[in-house]
């Protein structure tokens, strides 16, 4: 199959809602919604975006994905504190030939999908966007929007490339990346510290961390840590990436990372995804990382 004739998203968040409406505007997409399903359904899905703003008048929005039906591509934007439902939600989206693509924070996403999806090619598209939900059924998207994608296993790489055409042909700009686990650490430099800190420090923004001189080199030091573990993992990257993130994050101006929305709603936070996980990796071969260790503690005391 050289297209994906049809396309669920599962989670039609922020980060769901943004790419699968960009996509919808050309190809058949449906949406598993819950909170905003009853807006969408009567005045459709808008997206507010400094590229253009659109709006899906008649967006494909259901309650159920047995509703929905086997599509050739899942794409899976839930939060991953909710992936105890992924078991039951993706089955009825599922045929022979269907592509699962992961677009989670964290880690462990794709090995997750593997274990309770053999047999089903799994990808890991990492979303490098400031983006957050405004009104039921409207999303506004700040600025960015890359994605890198990979695939989980390496034989796979062309199915890669058509869903990462897929995104480019609808106006996404999207890379393809050979080693999706270098790509996952890559973005951990940035969404540890960010992250971690916003809320370890009871709730400040991207802006408010970046000005305070102590909150800033904490950010630093954490970057150079993750950046760390990760070369012991055997993924290497050059310390200068984390001083071209924090020239990145001194642009973004006030923005909200995605766990400290939650945590101000009071939902549930990716703690273990972009936290716990990295750490047990890291501890699992022996590589101390006492400033993600620290921040990991302060978060879990803040959530609980």
């Amino acid at each position: 199959m050289s297209e994906f004739q049809k396309i669920a998203v599962v989670g039609a968040g922020a980060v769901g809602g943004y790419y699968g409406a960009t996509i919808a505007r050309n190809h058949q997409v449906s949406f598993l919604m819950r909170r905003d399903l009853d807006a969408v359904r009567r005045n459709g899905l808008k997206i507010e975006s400094p590229k253009g703003d659109f709006h899906l008048s008649k967006a494909r929005c259901y309650a159920s994905t047995t509703e929905i039906g086997p599509v050739d591509l899942v794409m899976v934007a839930l939060k991953t504190t909710a992936n105890d439902c992924v078991p039951d939600l993706v089955p009825p989206l599922l045929h022979d030939g269907s592509v699962i693509l992961t677009l989670q924070n964290g880690l462990g996403n794709e090995e997750f999908l593997a274990d309770h999806f053999p047999g089903h090619p799994i990808l890991g598209g990492l979303c490098f966007v400031c983006i957050n939900r405004g009104k039921p059924g409207i999303i506004r998207h700040i600025a960015h929007g890359h994605i890198e994608m990979g695939s989980l296993n390496p034989a796979e790489t062309a199915i890669a490339e058509r869903a990462a055409n897929l995104f480019l042909r609808s106006g996404i700009e999207c890379s393809l990346q050979p080693d999706l686990g270098l790509a996952r650490w890559r973005k951990l430099v940035w969404n540890v510290p960010f992250n971690g800190i916003a809320i370890a420090e009871g709730g400040i923004d991207v802006a408010q961390i970046m000005n305070q001189p102590h909150l800033r080199k904490r950010a630093f030091d954490l970057m150079l840590e993750i950046i760390g573990a990760a070369g012991a993992l055997g993924y290497q990257i050059d310390a200068d990436f984390a001083r071209k993130n924090m020239e990145w994050s001194s642009t973004m101006g006030p923005y909200r990372p995605s766990s400290l929305i939650d945590f101000l709603e009071s939902r549930p936070v990716e703690i273990e995804a972009i936290l716990g996980m990295p750490l047990r990796r890291a501890k699992s071969i022996g590589f101390q990382t006492p400033e993600l260790e620290k921040l990991y503690l302060e978060v879990c005391q803040r959530i609980l």
